[in-house]
């Protein structure tokens, strides 16, 4: 039965992407999202049925479908793993999921593509399942690059707009040099232990004294590599905010439940191999803090509303890579799950900023939106307090478990999250204010046509808003479950490593004022003061070099977009040229020699017996000779 019911947990949104494709025209707009929704609330359903179960027996689950690979000694299983991790993963996924579908039929109803819509969506999902359940590397990395297909596709969905093309494009090209890392990684540690079975790898790592930690660590930073293209950090991050191109809906299924978090589970679930790497770790906990404190500082001057969140979004995986780092698998997982909440409810808030600004995403052009969007209003103020650190908001709990253990760990490293932190409110709010508050600043018609989203829009909201305010009593201090719940996974794990003493509360104090510190100061700005940031061509001075991302983009085009394209054009030219000239040249030799060489086959019988009279003689002569 736990076979079947695996089964329909893993395949249902499959079964949704392919109804979808077959028979969306037929169902309708309506009944295709509706089908699309329920496939993946299906899948949230048996998950919740399964991390009941895991609550009560503490046992995981492993199922073999049937043998994958055998080669010699080397042996992979095509099989499904659901333990403390996976099912944690699972109950955001497909939960999220089912909130961003729901929204999506009403969000997308004008959309003549609705059905293909749901589909990706669904296939989205379907491969975030399997790389979250796959038993062993390689069934995750059918998922891993299931989700780049699907973003790709998802990106650039009104693919007749030629920059959503770039970013679909800019996304899956970006995420293919990380997987090209994740590969060499696999491959290592196959070489290595000739399993890539998560429970062997394990045990192999640990059981083994005399292991090689020089090809080990190599193989550790190259999962990383794999990680940074999957969860946007330095310096594959740039294709994260270009994402935004995709419809609202895919960048809260992008940003909160799905894609980014691919590499946080990576790191998580091999945490194993990455204690036994702390140069790695240490490499890790700086690429993150220093990701975190450059996405908050670009995030501070955007006026793309989903760019702002977009830049957030990174800046938060940044804090997660800090605490993986620093060891503290438990506490990224904590800060992944809130983060999921909060940040699915802002971009689907925006998301209904957008809708009733018939598409406008430019702040500039918001303002005074409190009254007309009550509910969209509140939603959001609740979750830019969660990702300010407002207590008692989840973010609150998930974050400063992070700078604690940064504190801990590393001063360096906790202020640089610290200052990222403080610029996390202001630029959070900053959006807050200059979208809802004070006058409107969009045209009278946009004006006269401004009202609150249907329900379909808002029912989601509400649910992600009460989650982003609840979400952080799951690991309530002196409580601890989820610390409880996932220390079987971890070698060294101590449930109570993060409890309240003097200086908890100090540091709770200090990242508490640090976040009033930034609302106040985008109060006095945009609420006092009423400014508005200035157009693009009046930006100047380090100001422009940050609202052009520090020219990353330009960077990456100078050093290798044009030097690849110059030498793509030069073996077009040349190469390719002499190349196809010698080939063509060797064909007509051989035309020639062909056309030669039929003229003796003339027809003429006198001639025939000529020729095998020759023959026979030049072989009795060789026979002859040979002797």
């Amino acid at each position: 039965m736990d076979t079947n019911l695996v089964l329909v947990l893993v395949l249902a949104p499959f079964l949704g992407f392919l109804l979808n494709v077959f028979f969306g025209k037929n169902m309708g707009k309506t009944l295709s999202g509706f089908v699309g929704t329920a496939s993946v609330v299906v899948s949230f359903l048996v998950s919740i049925y399964f991390f009941m179960q895991i609550i009560q027996t503490k046992q995981p689950l492993q199922i073999v479908l049937f043998d994958w690979i055998q080669i010699s000694n080397f042996k992979v299983d095509f099989g499904f793993l659901l333990d403390q991790l996976s099912l944690l993963w699972l109950l955001f996924v497909t939960g999220i999921g089912s909130l961003i579908h729901l929204y999506s039929i009403s969000y997308m109803h004008d959309d003549e593509k609705l059905p293909v819509f749901f589909a990706y969506l669904n296939l989205f999902v379907f491969f975030m399942i399997t790389l979250v359940v796959g038993s062993n590397l390689l069934v995750m990395f059918i998922g891993w690059e299931g989700v780049g297909l699907c973003s790709y596709l998802l990106i650039g969905f009104w693919y007749k707009n030629h920059e959503y093309n770039d970013a679909a494009k800019k996304a899956f090209i970006m995420n293919r040099i990380g997987d090209l890392g994740l590969l060499i990684g696999i491959f290592i540690l196959g070489n290595l232990f000739s399993t890539l079975d998560y429970a062997s790898l394990k045990m192999a790592i640990i059981g083994t004294s005399n292991i090689n930690i020089y090809w080990l660590s190599v193989a550790a930073l190259c999962l990383f590599i794999g990680a940074c293209g999957k969860s946007a950090q330095i310096p594959l991050y740039t294709w994260l905010p270009d994402a935004m191109a995709g419809p609202t809906p895919v960048s809260a299924l992008i940003h909160a439940a799905t894609m980014v978090t691919a590499g946080i589970f990576m790191v998580t679930r091999l945490n194993f191999l990455f204690d036994l790497t702390p140069q790695v770790q240490n490499v890790i906990a700086v690429i993150g803090a220093i990701t975190a404190l450059v996405a908050a500082t670009i995030g501070l001057l955007q006026n793309d509303i989903k760019k702002v969140l977009a830049y957030s979004t990174v800046s938060q995986l940044g804090l997660m890579f800090l605490a993986l780092g620093l060891g503290a698998y438990e506490v990224a997982v904590f800060h992944v799950i809130t983060h999921a909440f909060f940040k699915a409810c802002l971009f689907l808030g925006s998301g209904s900023v957008i809708h009733a600004l018939h598409g406008e995403q430019d702040m500039r052009k918001m303002g005074g939106l409190k009254k007309a969007m009550p509910i969209t209003f509140v939603t959001m103020l609740i979750s830019s307090l969660a990702i300010a650190g407002v207590f008692p908001f989840a973010g609150f709990w998930s974050k400063d478990e992070i700078l604690m253990v940064a504190f801990e760990h590393n001063k360096t490293l906790w202020i640089i999250g610290s200052v990222a932190s403080i610029m996390t409110a202001f630029y959070m709010f900053r959006l807050m204010y200059l979208t809802f508050f004070n006058d409107f600043r969009g045209t009278e018609e946009q004006k006269h046509h401004l009202h609150e989203s249907p329900s379909l829009i808002t029912f989601p909201l509400i649910v992600l808003a009460i989650l982003a305010t609840v979400g952080g009593l799951i690991n309530f201090p002196g409580s601890n479950w989820l610390n409880y719940y996932m220390a079987p996974l971890f070698n060294n794990a101590n449930p109570e490593a993060h409890g309240l003493d003097t200086t908890a509360y100090i540091l709770m104090g200090i990242a508490l004022v640090g976040a009033f510190i930034g609302i106040g100061t985008a109060y006095a700005k945009y609420i006092k003061q009423r400014q508005v940031p200035a157009e693009d061509a009046q930006i100047t001075g380090f100001a422009k070099v940050v609202y052009h991302k520090y020219y990353i983009d330009e960077i990456y085009e100078f050093l290798f977009v044009r030097p690849i394209n110059g030498l793509s054009v030069f073996f077009r030219d040349y190469i390719e040229t002499a190349l196809s000239g010698f080939i063509f040249g060797m064909a007509k030799v051989t035309n020639e020699i062909g056309f030669q060489g039929k003229k003796l086959q003339n027809g003429n019988i006198g001639f025939y017996l000529f020729a095998f009279v020759l023959g026979i003689c030049a072989m009795v002569s060789y026979l002859f000779l040979a002797q």
